[in-house]
């Protein structure tokens, strides 16, 4: 696979038509001192100064690029409340990786939170995997200020495989339900790792003992491409015939509302739109309520 005429091809959608404006804000923004950054539940970003024509500059720009998923941020006096409260993810998996001196990547990194939260743990490249130009521009605004050294590649699991290099470490968050094969996507990733790679993986589960799934006939909790929501016991099935030498379960968490929420930053609906209004443990069509199994599988050394 030729991933450079790929990559030319698909910097072509950046001159889409619904795009290039979100392009033309960014090229357009002032370049400004920064006199704080924080890599916090907030990614917070302060400059020495910042004028008030300047700082609505930077506030349209942000709202011209709605709807932000993944975050929050603060950008000077601009907070964008993201619809995911991103820290309580990262907050979880935090005390279960070493990122130090390591090559990571972030498969379907969306803006790039994730990425910007872990240059504080000091590895040794961060790369984001994400074939969404809206995204891609988001990060591009975010970093326009924070000038990290984050290569963001709009680029899709299917590549990782293929990729120049090996990663010591993948993190793969919320992406594996909307693939209708896991299997091949496992397997996908695996072959992306370093012998003795880790994945760390979260994706919707249903409880249960059996090596099961549900399977949706339609949409699961108003979201189209849900095709496979299995057991714990299912998902280390698909992991070990990806290749993965062992799994471990790091954490089984609910959605709740105070994680995922609608914001003026979205313009759209959210997990408390999703439910059934009668009875919260359940999704407007019936099946159990989104919550979340976290893992590590290891590659064989």
């Amino acid at each position: 696979m030729d991933l450079d005429q790929l990559r030319a091809e698909r910097r072509k959608w950046l001159g889409w038509k619904n795009i290039r404006p979100l392009q033309e804000a960014i090229a357009a923004l002032p370049n400004l001192e920064n006199s704080r950054v924080a890599l916090g539940n907030v990614v917070e970003i302060d400059f020495k100064v910042c004028k008030a024509q300047q700082e609505e500059q930077i506030f349209q720009t942000a709202q011209l690029m709605k709807p932000w998923r993944k975050g929050p941020f603060r950008i000077s006096q601009t907070f964008i409340d993201s619809e995911w409260q991103s820290f309580i993810k990262y907050n979880l998996l935090e005390p279960h990786f070493d990122l130090k001196d390591k090559i990571v990547g972030d498969i379907g990194c969306n803006n790039a939170y994730y990425l910007f939260r872990m240059q504080s743990e000091k590895p040794k490249k961060l790369v984001g995997f994400d074939p969404s130009a809206v995204t891609f521009s988001q990060f591009q605004f975010i970093n326009h200020f924070l000038k990290s050294e984050i290569v963001y590649e709009l680029l899709g699991v299917e590549h990782v495989a293929f990729y120049e290099h090996r990663f010591d470490l993948l993190f793969c968050l919320g992406v594996l339900y909307h693939r209708s094969d896991p299997v091949a996507m496992l397997k996908s990733l695996y072959k992306g790792l370093s012998k003795g790679g880790e994945l760390i993986l979260d994706t919707f589960m249903i409880d249960g003992e059996e090596e099961i799934c549900l399977t949706p006939m339609g949409r699961y909790s108003k979201i189209p491409n849900i095709y496979f929501i299995p057991t714990i016991n299912a998902l280390k099935n698909w992991c070990y015939r990806a290749g993965f030498e062992s799994v471990e379960v790091l954490a089984t968490r609910k959605t709740e509302l105070d994680e995922q929420r609608k914001t003026e930053w979205i313009d759209s609906q959210s997990l408390g739109d999703f439910l059934d209004p009668e009875d919260n443990s359940r999704t407007v069509e019936g099946y159990p309520a989104p919550k979340r199994v976290y893992i590590k599988a290891l590659k064989k050394s």
